[in-house]
């Protein structure tokens, strides 16, 4: 049998899936005790070789505080919520002086790749932050320590009640609590106040709820070289000098948002069958697609770059995320606003995620009681995280945050607890986007047709849902 190339991260991910977590699907994985999974995965270096330095992903390391009892800490915060995150933790060393904190941020792709290498070689480091759609993948893998304990539920500090029902659920892994939340980040708009205004719009106007109604807004706001809106018989399509929309910033969690709203899902209810390319998937990808070639409205997605575009005044609106608060702030020339996720379909829904905190299951002494203390100092200080442009997953948090310096997070926050869809959460969901990005992008470039894109994507996400 030919052996594969375990140089490449991805296709360590697929031995782990293939030939040891495979032991669930066989309904023996319960039955293993977690020192017998720490010996599979040990064996498992037998056969995977070390991964070429050149494949190592580079970490922004940061150490923090002096104490005695040092702890590592792994996320993928790589923009300024990175930064905002480690002041926070600088903040904590200062009042909790017998502790080190040492940070190490990577790219999220990378981030994953990372970790499942440290599990399989027994270093997994001491606490690290994921997404809830995550949370399935690295518990089928039983190395996440149960924290239920740490809830108010289990006995503990954290407020079960001091969350929503959905990012509760978000932290849960067959039933138990194997994570606590840090906040909820998701999709709204930036606008470009002076573009309204400049339209004769008021930017304090009521958000268009119909495709119909955001086509007009966009159309008014994408103007040609001769000062010709979209709308006009004598707008030039190919000499467009400000744009109304862009469909191109993180096009798979636009459409996961808006085949929401068209009453559509990701997977059947039953969790067997992909359904992207529904009725509902169609409609949703296809109103994306009539943006930039039936209403041009849009670029397409290759070639743009949404936020420069925006700050060099370009486009009028912005899909984009909570993260793009402070990115806001640094174009000082642009007088802008955060506005509600757009509602294209029949009923609003917004995508969001949730940044959560997870434990090595193998954790224990002084240093998990250093980690808890961690977890525990942050997660009531989540106001200060609003500073990062992020919604505090803790209700409480978000009703004291201050409108006046908040008001995105604050906007699309109550976006989030009204009609926010949780990222899908499955034990193979980056592969399963990893199939459906691609397709999402052939589709707003041109290159397929609507469904030719999506059901292609079904074919192929059927296939990983199949395999796990």
């Amino acid at each position: 049998m030919q052996q594969a190339d375990f140089t490449n991260p991805k296709n360590t991910m697929h031995y782990l899936r293939s030939h040891v977590f495979i032991l669930r699907s066989k309904q023996m994985f319960k039955r293993l005790s977690f020192v017998t999974t720490l010996v599979i995965l040990a064996a498992l270096i037998l056969v995977v070789p070390v991964m070429a330095q050149d494949e190592e992903p580079t970490a922004d390391v940061s150490v923090l505080g002096s104490g005695d009892i040092s702890i590592s800490f792994w996320n993928g915060l790589t923009g300024s919520d990175g930064v905002t995150l480690n002041e926070m933790l600088a903040n904590f060393v200062a009042e909790n002086p017998e502790i080190t904190v040492t940070t190490e941020i990577v790219a999220w792709n990378d981030l994953y790749a990372k970790l499942q290498a440290a599990f399989v070689a027994g270093n997994p480091p001491d606490v690290f932050m994921l997404h809830a759609s995550e949370v399935p993948q690295f518990g089928s893998y039983g190395v996440l320590k149960d924290l239920g304990p740490w809830y108010t539920s289990g006995g503990g500090w954290f407020p079960d009640d001091d969350i929503s029902e959905s990012t509760l659920n978000g932290m849960m892994y067959e039933g138990t609590l194997v994570a606590i939340p840090l906040d909820n980040h998701g999709r709204g708009l930036w606008i470009n106040v002076d573009m309204f205004e400049a339209a004769g719009l008021d930017p304090d106007m009521d958000p268009p709820t119909t495709y119909e109604g955001w086509v007009d807004l966009f159309q008014q706001l994408t103007l040609d070289a001769d000062g010709n809106n979209a709308a006009s018989p004598d707008f030039d399509p190919e000499n467009v000098v400000q744009w109304g929309y862009a469909v191109g910033e993180w096009p798979r969690v636009n459409f996961l948002g808006a085949l929401a709203q068209q009453g559509g899902s990701l997977v059947s209810e039953d969790g067997s069958t992909v359904t992207v390319n529904s009725e509902a998937g169609i409609t949703a990808l296809q109103q994306a697609v009539d943006l930039v070639y039936e209403y041009n409205v849009s670029p397409p997605e290759a070639g743009f770059d949404t936020w420069n575009a925006f700050g060099a005044g370009t486009l009028a609106v912005i899909p984009t995320g909570t993260w793009f608060r402070n990115q806001a702030e640094t174009f000082s020339d642009i007088n802008s606003r955060a506005w509600p996720a757009p509602q294209f379909g029949p009923e609003p829904g917004t995508w969001f995620g949730a940044h959560a905190w997870m434990v090595p299951a193998s954790l224990e002494g002084e240093k998990l009681d250093a980690v808890e203390t961690l977890i525990q100092w942050v997660s009531e200080n989540q106001v200060a995280w609003a500073a990062s442009g992020q919604v505090p997953a803790r209700l409480s948090a978000q009703a004291a945050l201050d409108a006046d310096n908040y008001p995105s997070n604050i906007l699309l926050g109550q976006g989030f607890s009204d009609y926010g869809v949780l990222d899908y959460g499955h034990v193979a969901i980056q592969e399963m986007y990893a199939a459906l990005d691609p397709e999402l992008s052939e589709a707003l470039n041109g290159l397929k047709t609507v469904e030719e894109a999506l059901n292609d994507a079904a074919e192929r996400m059927q296939a990983v849902l199949d395999r796990n």
